[in-house]
């Protein structure tokens, strides 16, 4: 029998699957991130299409554009996203498994380094309205507020299962975490800071960058001693 205060390592994923995965969303970056720094047009005007129907739409209904701006400045912020991985991570260390918190909080930072990084890189404009809903700076690609609630969500719902979630409650988290990133994409869309590639390509990094630090716990665990790897400490 497993304590709830112990992680169950045989749950996460094999290195080489967690490897596959994180090179397959990084692979689907990379085309994606080529397709934007090179302007490829039909990209660029499904990116264009998208942004002025919802502009459009945004601009006549101020009500959802304040909704909007709650969700993404509050509850959806990479603050907060960051803020619940920090809990977690507090919670692991105080309870002994303080590899695997090691490895959460690296995970959280290098997202967010990651992300600047390729946005300084790329320099991509955000969308130009004459008449903005919302403001935003520094560079759009990839989306900040996408990439972090993938890397935030995605390592939160790994922790869940590591440590013997229900069917249920990891179903329900699963639904929670799905519609908290697909929320994050679809605020930024409306409120005209992004571009629909944006969005897309923070969350496809941050999946990566999930997959890779599974991968990289399964591996430091496989590395120390028995008695240390069944512990997860």
């Amino acid at each position: 029998m497993y304590s709830p205060h112990i992680p169950r390592t045989d749950r996460s994923p094999r290195p080489a699957a967690a490897l596959t995965a994180g090179a397959v969303g990084t692979a689907l970056f990379v085309v994606l991130l080529a397709l934007v720094a090179g302007r490829w047009s039909p990209l660029m005007a499904l990116d264009r299409t998208v942004a002025d129907g919802l502009h459009r739409h945004a601009v006549a209904d101020p009500g959802l554009v304040r909704v909007n701006r709650v969700l993404t400045d509050w509850f959806w912020d990479p603050w907060t996203m960051r803020a619940l991985v920090a809990v977690a991570v507090v919670v692991l260390w105080w309870r002994g498994a303080r590899l695997l918190a090691l490895w959460v909080a690296a995970a959280s930072l290098v997202g967010s380094l990651l992300q600047q990084g390729v946005k300084a890189a790329v320099d991509r404009d955000r969308p130009r309205w004459p008449d903005p809903v919302d403001t935003a700076h520094f560079a759009a690609f990839p989306s900040g507020h996408a990439m972090t609630a993938a890397v935030s969500c995605g390592l939160l719902l790994w922790l869940l299962w590591l440590y013997g979630a229900g069917p249920a409650l990891w179903a329900g988290a699963a639904v929670v975490a799905a519609l908290s990133v697909a929320g994050v994409a679809v605020t930024r869309l409306y409120l005209g800071v992004h571009w629909l590639t944006d969005v897309v390509g923070g969350v496809l990094l941050g999946a990566a960058v999930v997959a890779f630090t599974m991968a990289g716990y399964r591996w430091s665990l496989a590395r120390r001693a028995p008695e240390g790897a069944a512990h997860g400490a």
